[in-house]
């Protein structure tokens, strides 16, 4: 197996003896084009992954004339993430944390059906990359072109075609720094904002931040992220199995490989040719007959380099293809179909089934009313000239609808008690916008007699919470301190 790009492998032979480091300067990857059926399921990904980032701001969705009409919203001033139909509230965050708990387990079981197709496809990085490639090789050329100007780097066309190629890369990543933002804002709003210079400071350090890192990873950077910075090719190791499908090269197919000219006959040795097409085109600079690597990431371009060459020279697709471990190891004696009822697979998509169920039911059933109660600490109580005892309450109603509501705060278990709101004239009666959280304060009194009638220092009674408009009632448990007993 070879080290990885820029590694030296600390067991190489010196002629001096000398231990020599283990990083080494990079060497640089010149990816060659390749073409073919799954070069073309990665245009239409990036083109459709691109083009999700860059859209979904602009969505808009009708909440109402309350609520923001951006489909998608981080809003961080109101302390709400709108996702089309759907608001989470700062309370109710265990919904991302089940989203992300999906997308690990969704991520496990795509790997260990079909290698890293995440890493080779829909990762951001390899996006972003290969968008940056796209363009590199807009401006100067393909592999050979840029290993041309690499040699004259100071001549004119060197320089005018690597400025050009970096200019395009700061304007696809300032692009991607200004998406970015939109998502925390309303987007045509900021957009204008960020057009006349009047955005908030904030807006521009998170577009130049998103900007440099775009440019550093998907420019200048790229496989070295997915070596050194990304842990997954580390773990994904533990999601495969003997039926896993990895790029893989077919070994009893292949061997004996070597040139081969035309007319020489393809009996005592394998198809082969060592043309290194295979090496040319993957954007890791590895050799995929080595087997399974670290720096691979499965995005099957040297299958498409491959199978290019086997039709020129009339052999057989498939020398290098998706394969399991089991398959391999039958070589041309062939194996089992692959089976998707093993005991892992099963396991992820359980997981996932049930994630995914727990997730429905809490938001269908959700209240549309939040109700929180603090009692008064300092003092708890206070005793009154009377005799009777009064406590302070505050109630926080958090209405979850789109609409404004009123709603009745009554007392339940405490018969003898009056409740005063303060600051509302109209009585136990509590307006609350669209969307919003109201918080008022009460006083909750016994007389002398309901003093009397009480069993300890604390009696448990319940806050009932009416909704004038349906008559629907929520409830919530509190306590009446009174003086010791």
């Amino acid at each position: 197996m070879e080290a990885a790009p820029g590694v030296v492998r600390s067991d190489a032979p010196t002629k001096s003896g000398e231990v020599k480091p283990l990083y080494a300067s990079r060497v640089k990857i010149y990816p060659k084009e390749a073409h073919g059926l799954f070069r073309t399921i990665k245009w239409i990904v990036m083109a459709v992954t691109l083009g999700i980032y860059y859209l979904v701001p602009w969505l808009r969705w009708d909440r109402g004339p309350y609520l923001p009409d951006q489909a998608v919203l981080i809003d961080f001033p109101a302390q709400r993430f709108y996702f089309f139909f759907i608001e989470i509230w700062p309370q109710e965050f265990y919904y991302i944390t089940g989203l992300l708990v999906l997308a690990g387990l969704a991520l496990f079981l795509i790997t260990s059906v079909a290698g890293r197709v995440w890493c080779g496809y829909t990762c951001p990085q390899t996006v972003w990359t290969d968008l940056m490639i796209a363009v590199e090789r807009f401006w100067q050329g393909d592999r050979n072109a840029r290993l041309r100007l690499d040699k004259h780097k100071w001549s004119f066309e060197a320089l005018w075609r690597k400025t050009a190629t970096h200019l395009s890369w700061i304007a696809i990543s300032l692009a991607t720094g200004g998406a970015f933002v939109f998502y925390f804002a309303d987007a045509p709003t900021l957009a204008r904002q960020l057009l006349n210079f009047d955005a908030p400071m904030v807006a521009y350090l998170f577009v130049g931040i998103f900007a440099a890192t775009t440019y550093v990873l998907g420019g200048i950077a790229r496989e070295q992220v997915c070596v050194y910075m990304c842990p997954w090719p580390r773990i994904q190791g533990a999601m495969f199995d003997r039926d896993s499908l990895l790029i893989s090269y077919r070994t009893w197919r292949g061997e004996p490989h070597g040139p081969h000219k035309a007319g020489q006959s393809w009996e005592d040795r394998g198809d082969c040719i060592d043309c290194r097409q295979c090496v040319a085109v993957c954007p890791a600079g590895i050799d995929i007959r080595d087997g399974p690597q670290l720096e691979c990431i499965q995005c099957a371009l040297c299958i498409d380099a491959c199978d290019t060459i086997m039709d020129k020279i009339g052999r057989p697709r498939g020398l290098i293809a998706y394969d399991t471990e089991r398959t391999l190891d039958a070589g041309d004696k062939g194996a089992e179909p692959i089976s998707l009822m093993r005991p892992r697979v099963l396991l992820y998509a359980g997981a996932m089934v049930i994630v995914s169920l727990i997730m429905v039911v809490a938001l269908v059933l959700r209240p549309e009313l939040g109700v929180n109660v603090l009692q008064d600490r300092n003092p708890l109580y206070v005793r009154l000239s009377d005799g009777g005892v009064r406590n302070g309450y505050t109630v926080k109603l958090l209405n979850k609808l789109y609409l404004p509501r009123a709603f009745k705060i009554s007392v339940h278990g405490l018969p003898e008690a009056t409740l005063d709101l303060i600051g509302h004239e109209g009585g136990a009666v509590v307006p609350v916008p669209p969307d919003k959280l109201q918080s008022v304060r009460l006083y909750l009194t016994l007389n002398k007699q309901g003093v009397a009638s009480l069993s300890g220092a604390a009696t448990a009674f319940s806050f009932v919470i009416t909704d004038i408009a349906n008559g629907t009632q929520t409830e919530h448990e509190a306590t009446f301190q009174g003086p010791p007993r």
